[in-house]
């Protein structure tokens, strides 16, 4: 009686942790830029006293529509301000076309 009280008991609980992490699982986005691939650094915070603590440095990304008139669509990516610069400068298909042909994306 008591092994099979224990087996409902065990499989009650898997099921439900599968359930809850279903339900609750928090999504991370990885703070990548799609174009450039910039991604977070590694360095210190240093203190008056010179005491070092680890932080992490974000690149500065940003979610923008671009219109691509050939495709005749909008396209969503995350990308760095740097980019959007050049994006600006040079134009979407030109910078999706030198990205595409250095092998970046």
């Amino acid at each position: 009686m008591s092994r099979l009280l224990f087996f409902l008991f065990f499989l009650a609980f898997i099921i439900f942790s599968q359930i809850f992490a279903v339900l609750f699982k928090k999504y991370t986005v990885m703070r990548v830029c799609d174009l450039t691939g910039k991604r977070p650094m590694v360095g210190n915070n240093v203190s008056h006293s010179n005491r070092k603590t680890k932080r992490r440095f974000y690149p500065n990304l940003q979610e923008k529509k671009f219109y691509i008139p050939e495709e005749d669509r909008w396209i969503v990516l995350k990308v760095s301000t740097k980019a959007i610069k050049t994006i600006n400068k040079k134009g979407i298909t030109a910078v999706l076309n030198d990205y595409i042909r250095n092998g970046q994306i």
